[in-house]
């Protein structure tokens, strides 16, 4: 099992800056990607932006340009740096984990941190 703990959330005004932390524990060899999603309310919960373990990243079109994945190998601990933020950024914030055991796909999920930014 992979625990995931996020932090980092909360309201901030249009324009404004926050940051995400996800720190994985437990059984986090063998993790391949890892991201953050987001669900708005009402909405599906939609993939924000991934780093694989080579370093690879993808984004939404949405946010590119704005924000920024990364990863702390020693600290196990994926970010999201999310800069200029718009309104239509508010939602739960998801980090996911992959991992992959004798070709099957495991994705493990944290407990979600809201983002709100007003207007």
């Amino acid at each position: 099992q992979v625990q995931l703990v996020e932090s980092g959330g909360g309201v901030v005004q249009a324009g404004g800056s926050l940051r995400l932390s996800c720190a994985a524990s437990g059984s986090i060899s063998n993790i391949n990607a890892m991201g953050w999603y987001r669900q708005a309310p009402g909405k599906q919960r939609e993939l924000v932006a991934s780093i694989t373990s080579g370093g690879s990243t993808n984004y939404a079109d949405s946010v590119k340009g704005r924000f920024t994945i990364s990863r702390d190998n020693a600290k196990n601990t994926v970010y999201l740096q999310m800069n200029s933020l718009k309104p239509e950024d508010t939602a739960v914030y998801y980090c996911n984990a992959h991992r992959k055991v004798w070709a099957i796909d495991h994705d493990y999920w944290g407990q979600g941190t809201q983002v709100t930014v007003s207007s």
